[in-house]
């Protein structure tokens, strides 16, 4: 997936500083329709959780919704683009690298 998009940091701090307003320890304002701009969100997002780790799908859902209201749109768009990878009864979810 990283070579579906080509990102500078300057575009990758623009689009961070738009969408958390309040910087990145603070809550998404709105989640992004282009997918250049989610995919940079979903980067900075997946950085809350540690790689190897076996998470509970409420343990995901409690932290995503401190980021975002509706967070699962954004579990949804972490499990599509593979930043994320979840169990087939879909309980328990983890990071692989």
């Amino acid at each position: 997936m990283g070579e579906r998009f080509t990102i500078t940091d300057v575009e990758r701090e623009k689009v961070l500083g738009n969408y958390f307003k309040q910087g990145l320890q603070g809550p998404l304002d709105v989640f992004p329709s282009k997918e250049k701009r989610k995919y940079i969100i979903a980067q900075e997002i997946i950085k809350q959780f540690e790689v190897d780790r076996m998470y509970l799908e409420k343990e995901i859902n409690d932290l995503l919704a401190t980021i975002y209201p509706d967070f699962a749109t954004v579990r949804r768009f972490l499990i599509d683009y593979r930043f994320m990878t979840r169990s087939v009864d879909g309980k328990e979810y983890w990071i692989e690298v």
